[in-house]
């Protein structure tokens, strides 16, 4: 009689958890809604705000819709970031996703990942709405803004991942990740800011490369960051 092996189960890869994660948070989105729906709302309520409260006529375009499109774009990801948590809190959920033989560095992945897919449907919401409301030529500058949404997102997204994490188990969380958060994400924010405020005035993209430069600098920092750091955070 021929005693067979127990078979070994197949390891899964890194990018296979990562993506499990990913899929996870994708699946629950669009199930529900929720995080789109009020952080896209939210957006779109501060750029009408804005466009009626600041828009001083064609020539003053370049100076305001810059800014006006970048604090959209940024309390917005914080809203989703909140909800996002808040979700991993409810149920327990984030105990039982640490429960399984998966790499604390490929959660952070998998959920920095759908952080930055969020953030840029919240972004291809507000871009068409703030050049239609500021008077801007998309047809031009098109291109140019979806280079610094790529650029900017996915340092937003990681920095808000990580410290998203530290809120898990605190009081007041909105509070502390606002508090914590932007301070962090300024250098991004203000790179991007400036740099579509040169892109809007007529300047070419050839010319704003420091602004990329710094923007993947700050994406590069926190991603690795997160990477390293992600998994003595949430089970600190």
């Amino acid at each position: 009689m021929t005693v067979m092996a127990p078979r070994q189960r197949a390891r899964v890869s890194w990018a296979r958890q990562a993506w499990v994660v990913l899929r996870k948070d994708i699946e629950v989105e669009l199930s529900t809604g929720e995080v789109l729906t009020t952080s896209g709302f939210f957006a779109l309520l501060v750029v009408v705000i804005a466009s009626l409260a600041f828009y001083a006529g064609p020539e003053q375009r370049s100076a305001t819709a810059p800014g006006v499109l970048w604090v959209a774009v940024a309390f917005a990801t914080v809203l989703a970031l909140g909800r996002t948590w808040q979700r991993e809190r409810e149920l327990e959920a984030l105990s039982g996703i640490l429960a399984l033989p998966v790499a604390r560095s490929a959660i952070f992945a998998g959920k920095a990942a759908g952080i930055f897919v969020f953030a840029l449907a919240i972004e291809a919401l507000v871009v068409p709405v703030t050049a239609l409301l500021f008077d801007l030529p998309l047809g031009e500058l098109g291109p140019g803004l979806a280079l610094f949404c790529l650029g900017a997102t996915p340092g937003i997204s990681a920095a808000g991942t990580l410290f998203g994490a530290l809120t898990v188990r605190t009081s007041a969380r909105e509070l502390v990740l606002t508090v914590v958060l932007f301070p962090l994400l300024a250098p991004a924010l203000l790179a991007a800011v400036a740099g579509t405020r040169e892109l809007v005035a007529g300047a070419p993209i050839a010319e704003l490369g420091d602004y990329f430069a710094l923007m993947g600098v700050f994406g590069v920092v926190f991603v690795a960051g997160g990477v390293g750091l992600f998994g003595t955070l949430v089970e600190s």
